[in-house]
């Protein structure tokens, strides 16, 4: 049983700060102190490497911190969602959509926002420097969609001066001639640098073609046109929004400083609130600091002994930022100019320096190389994955119930445990029931994700019946260090997705148990026709409706080896309501159906063929795939329950070094329908669930007859 953990410790973002007391923490965990990381984007951008990005000079993945993947190296519960505020007197952490996270401890490293985004057209009409996500997204799409020749950047500090630099680099190597000025509201081309570093940046720009223009405020960006306060307008084919840090609307009674950052001492303590610590952009100093990266980097150490000290009740250390900082501006050309003292210099020598300080910094923080392999293995081949992989075998399961005496007579069931159906189906006396129970161990730490993904896989064993759930209980076990506030994510959780599907929950039961565990039992009228195990036919075409591999995916997930992006694509999928594809799957007459989880395609394809004493010629080629699972079966990674699947490999033979092929085996959780359709209606419904609910659909079989009830080898 896990040490019970005495104190929880939130940490609100991934910024630079705290992403180094991840790696902290990883390296030596606090005793009785549990991390919990609220970010509503699960992988951060390193600002530094953002103009050599918007040069062509990195790929996207390399400036990327995935978040996800470091906080479980760091043993920390991942939760995605927006932190909109902070009650400090009762210690409750405010999420958007979610009930409120309670802790004892908490740090917000959440960057800032930028100045003059509320003047019209400026939201919608630049491209923003903050968040620096959405600066990548849309910056990326802009210049994909070849802008015209007139870049105006407005902002004159470092930020702006690199922008300007790289993207005219940028440019000019594609073969274009652009007209790109620099707009400032004060006289003076970075104020906060020395005069040889501003000196040395002029000439550049001089050498370049790109102006500055100081004393110039905007008033309004609108449809490619930039209006100036006192008149007077320009046309713009690009407007990049770099105006300076300011403070985001973070709700909550927080000690402010004068320009509405957050107020904090020397120990990075909130002022006047014990235990609440503020780092990076979104805190304010006295003397108030530049909002410089090197900042936050420098604070990271000082932080994450703080913490660990806070949560001892021991006295704090005093952060001590430096009185001058290396400069290091990029110019896009692989040069770059460098400052320190009052001493500037420059050249090709200056950017491999940045380089090399940039990649050794990332280095530290990124799980998986440009191969997706990891970096820095965890030794985890003996912790069994969770969800439906945690679960008995099927040999195990049929040999315990096969062992038992047959079940008196009830002219109340029709499907019981004799029927090797997906659901129990009983007959009280009124409209037929459909019953199910199913619960698994958390596969995912945000319980708020748990919840979902729980209610969705005991579901989607009546909808793959053709059965619309109507109530449902719920089971929920608790580990000694979960407090009812993980209670009230996971339920909530399972709330929303069962009022979106019409599902009442009436009630549950919970109990202490050694990992987190959630199920459900739920109960549905039949009112439309059954999708039975036993009605497949030769000539069927057999059509999985999601892709498969969320089983290898959450194994890397538990061992900080999934990237994030993977993991966002899979979850929404994992929770998809399956409703408008099983009303399209009963238009077109499908003929038989189950869903895909623990035992994986291979293991409930079994059952279909059994059921209906056929066999099938399996499409390997056509079975579609979640992102990243099958680079993660190439090089070898499996769930632990995959073993005991591919016993079943006796029935479906084939090339073991193939993915696609592994891929068959892997156990799922709240996976997709396998589904016979005849074959004169296929097509038809494959084009329709691909047009609609279904895009991945895809035709992965042809059934045929089998001589006996087991099925015949796949060809």
């Amino acid at each position: 049983m896990k040490t019970v953990a005495t104190r929880e410790l939130v940490l609100v973002g991934g910024g630079h700060s705290h992403v180094q007391v991840l790696r902290q923490f990883m390296e030596r965990p606090e005793p009785g102190l549990r991390l919990t990381v609220v970010v509503d984007r699960p992988v951060a951008v390193y600002s530094g490497m953002v103009p050599g990005w918007v040069a062509g000079d990195y790929r996207r993945s390399e400036l990327e911190i995935d978040v996800w993947a470091l906080a479980r190296r760091a043993g920390a519960r991942l939760i995605l969602a927006r932190a909109t505020g902070l009650d400090p007197v009762r210690q409750r952490l405010e999420l958007e959509g979610r009930p409120a996270l309670p802790y004892d401890l908490l740090s917000i490293d959440i960057g800032a926002s930028v100045v003059g985004l509320e003047k019209p057209g400026v939201r919608l009409g630049t491209v923003a420097s903050r968040p620096i996500v959405s600066l990548l997204d849309r910056l990326d799409a802009a210049l994909l969609g070849a802008p015209g020749p007139r870049l105006r950047v407005v902002g004159g500090g470092a930020a702006g001066v690199e922008l300007a630099f790289c993207l005219e680099a940028r440019l000019r190597r594609e073969g274009k001639v652009v007209d790109v000025q620099l707009l400032d509201s004060h006289p003076r081309l970075l104020r906060s640098q020395s005069d040889a570093i501003v000196a040395r940046v002029r000439r550049a720009a001089e050498r370049r073609g790109i102006g500055f223009r100081s004393h110039v405020r905007v008033a309004e960006v609108k449809e490619g046109r930039i209006f100036l306060e006192g008149g007077g307008e320009e046309e713009a084919d690009l407007v990049v929004w770099v105006t300076g840090a300011a403070p985001h609307s973070f709700a909550g009674a927080l000690p402010r400083d004068p320009q509405g950052f957050l107020a904090v001492e020397a120990s990075l303590q909130l002022r006047g609130l014990p235990g609440h610590f503020a780092v990076g952009d979104c805190a304010g100093f006295t003397p108030a600091l530049p909002k410089a990266g090197v900042y936050a980097v420098r604070q990271g150490p000082v932080l994450a002994e703080n913490l660990r000290r806070a949560a001892r009740g021991e006295a704090l250390l005093p952060y001590r930022p430096q009185s001058d900082f290396l400069a290091l501006l990029n110019l896009g050309d692989k040069t770059a100019i460098g400052g320190k003292w009052g001493i500037a210099f420059e050249g090709a020598w200056v950017w491999n320096w940045k380089d090399r300080i940039d990649r050794r910094f990332m280095a530290m923080f990124q799980s998986l190389d440009a191969l997706d392999r990891p970096r820095m293995p965890m030794e985890m081949a003996e912790v069994p994955c969770a969800g439906c992989a945690a679960k008995l075998g099927a040999d195990e399961l049929e040999e315990a119930l096969a062992s038992l005496p047959p079940a008196p007579p009830d002219v109340s069931v029709r499907w019981g445990t004799s029927a090797a159906e997906d659901v129990a189906l009983l007959r009280p006396g009124g409209p037929e029931l459909a019953w199910n129970l199913d619960a698994f161990v958390a596969p995912i730490t945000d319980p708020w994700w748990a919840g979902q993904l729980g209610a969705a896989n005991a579901l989607s064993d009546l909808h793959a019946k053709g059965v619309q759930p109507r109530w449902a209980m719920a089971m929920v076990g608790l580990p000694p260090e979960e407090s009812g506030g993980t209670l009230e994510q996971l339920m909530a959780g399972a709330r929303v997705l069962l009022d979106a599907r019409g599902v009442s929950l009436v009630g549950g039961h919970t109990m202490r148990t050694t990992q987190l565990q959630v199920g459900f039992t739920v109960l549905g009228r039949v009112e439309d026709r059954l999708l039975p195990m036993a009605g497949l036919r030769p000539g069927d075409r057999l059509i999985l409706t999601r892709p498969l591999g969320s089983g290898v995916l959450l194994r890397a997930e538990m061992m900080g080896e999934a990237r994030a992006e993977w993991l966002m694509a899979a979850l929404p999928q994992m929770v998809q309501d399956p409703r408008p594809v099983l009303a399209l799957l009963l238009e077109f007459g499908a003929s038989a159906a189950t869903d895909v989880t623990g035992f994986g395609l291979a293991g409930h394809l079994h059952s279909l063929l059994r059921a209906s004493s056929s066999s099938v010629q399996l499409f390997l080629d056509q079975i579609p795939l979640l992102p990243g699972v099958e680079g993660l079966l190439r090089r070898g990674l499996r769930s632990s329950f995959h073993s005991q699947n591919f016993r079943l490999s006796r029935y479906f033979p084939g090339d073991a070094e193939d993915p696609r092929y592994q891929a068959i085996f892997d156990p799922q959780t709240a996976g997709g329908l396998l589904v016979g359709v005849p074959a004169d209606r296929a097509e038809a419904l494959l084009l329709a669930l691909r047009a609609g609910p279904a895009p991945e659909a895809a035709i992965i079989g042809l059934i045929s007859a089998a001589p006996d009830a087991a099925p015949a080898p796949t060809s």
